[in-house]
């Protein structure tokens, strides 16, 4: 499994995964402390305004007032009524530690705590500092170590007003470890329920992993046998996904892959039947010449007329020899792309009529018609001359050799498609996709002398010349070659 996809995309996703973890954690930790702080400072806050707004109303109606006069904090412990009752009650109605100190800081009441002595430095270390923003008529906080109540607290200060008077601050302390024990505990589930994610993200990182490798490995074993020569494997994935398309391109490669197999098995077979036909045409009039010179060198023949005969013969044989061998080269100069052709402005018009009358000998024998119509009279185009005559008359003379005898070959022209109709005997649905192929030769008595190579000559010339060359056969009812010129 060492350096596997699968491995690494775990790898990567748990990674992300903690990364995310570790980034929102400390964002809700932070948000999470300083909203729990804010929302206890809102409550501490409105406890302390309330308490203040109480007391100042109690004391305006006894009419009291703090000061000098009152003998500090002796004058405030012999309160009656209902604010001593109040203040005495204050720890529980502030539901925290309340003071009331004067503006130099001295204690002048607390609530349960009243039987205790203070001094300044029981007070927090910034309480001077709250002090004086209170009696300024500001409501302020403070968070700092108190010593007094050994913990970190949180302090408010608010003003205590009679006759429009600031006359006290009320502080109310209250420890922050609560609050602080409240954000740890958050922080502990928060740190679980992570963790707990993370475990199961873990696990379902490897499930996807797999099932993201799994086509891969399908497709690794579908390449390794595509490269063994199995060309009929396939993927077998269906996804719509980038996966799923190249899966899909990799079924399409092994197809034509397959389909290119075929073609070459195919053309390596019509290629050895080829040399087969091309090594049985040369034999035999290269036999037939040997023993013809042989007859003639034994003078086994001597009368003048056999001579003249065994001569006659040899003649032949070796024009079929020169034909088959110039097929052979102009095939081969065709398919070469280094082969450059004339190309001059000519009239299709003229090449098609010098076409026919070379053709007509032949037609002659079996007493074929050619009949022509054009829809023009000049059709000009660029080419070679001699070898879009050259493409014309082995057409014509193909249609000649399929005839059957007194029929007619019609050759029409118009627009830019020129048409040669025969009434032959046509070619067969299994034979037709393949009488231009280099090796192909159609088994029939009318072609016993062909080599197969005449319209695939055809064909290339026509390619040379950005003409489409296709055929159009029914058996027994002849068969059109369509000439598009563009």
């Amino acid at each position: 499994m060492k350096n596997k996809i699968s491995i690494k995309l775990t790898v990567y996703f748990s990674a992300a995964l903690i990364v995310f973890s570790i980034i929102i954690g400390s964002i809700f930790m932070l948000l999470f402390k300083n909203n729990a702080i804010e929302i206890y400072k809102n409550d501490l806050e409105k406890r302390a305004l309330t308490i203040a707004d109480t007391i100042s109303e109690l004391m305006d109606d006894t009419k009291l007032n703090f000061g000098p006069g009152m003998g500090m904090r002796g004058g405030m412990m012999g309160l009656q009524g209902g604010l001593g009752s109040y203040i005495r009650n204050l720890d529980d109605i502030a539901m925290a530690d309340a003071w009331i100190v004067d503006e130099e800081l001295n204690l002048l009441i607390t609530g349960t705590m009243s039987h205790m002595q203070y001094n300044y430095a029981d007070l927090p270390q910034d309480a001077d500092i709250v002090v004086k923003n209170v009696f300024k008529g500001e409501t302020t906080f403070s968070e700092v170590f108190s010593r007094l109540l050994e913990s970190p607290a949180l302090t408010v200060g608010t003003p205590i007003t009679a006759n429009d008077e600031i006359i006290g601050a009320l502080l109310i302390h209250s420890p922050v470890e609560g609050m602080n024990d409240a954000i740890k505990e958050g922080f502990r589930i928060l740190f679980i329920s992570i963790l707990t994610a993370l475990i199961l993200s873990v696990f379902l990182s490897v499930a996807l992993a797999l099932t993201f490798t799994r086509p891969l490995n399908k497709m690794k074993n579908t390449a390794a046998l595509l490269a063994l020569g199995n060309y009929n494997v396939k993927t077998e994935i269906k996804q719509n996904d980038e996966i799923g398309d190249l899966a899909e391109t990799m079924d399409m490669l092994s197809q034509r892959l397959s389909e290119a197999d075929e073609e070459r098995n195919r053309d390596q077979k019509q290629r050895q039947d080829f040399i087969t036909n091309i090594s049985h045409e040369l034999r035999t009039p290269v036999t037939v010449i040997r023993g013809s010179l042989e007859a003639l060198c034994d003078e086994v023949v001597t009368e003048p007329d056999q001579v003249k005969e065994y001569h006659k013969q040899m003649l032949n044989e070796s024009k079929s020899l020169e034909r088959l061998v110039n097929d052979l080269l102009e095939l081969s100069r065709l398919q070469n792309t280094d082969f450059k052709i004339e190309m001059q402005e000519l009239n299709i018009c003229d090449v098609l009529k010098d076409s026919v009358r070379s053709a007509s000998n032949l037609a002659r024998k079996k007493n074929i018609n050619i009949e022509y119509s054009f829809d023009r009279d000049v059709f000009l185009t660029k080419g070679d001359y001699g070898r879009l005559r050259q493409m014309f008359l082995t057409v014509i003379d193909n249609s000649v050799k399929f005839s059957y005898e007194n029929s007619s070959i019609n050759i029409i022209m118009n627009n830019n498609r020129i048409i040669i109709k025969d009434k032959g005997i046509g070619i067969s649905d299994e034979d037709l996709p393949k009488i231009f192929d280099r090796y192909f030769s159609v088994k029939s008595d009318e072609n016993k002398t062909g080599t197969g190579l005449g319209l695939t000559i055809a064909k290339q010339i026509a390619l040379r010349h950005n003409i489409e060359l296709f055929a159009e056969s029914q058996l027994n009812e002849g068969t059109s070659f369509v000439f598009v010129v563009r």
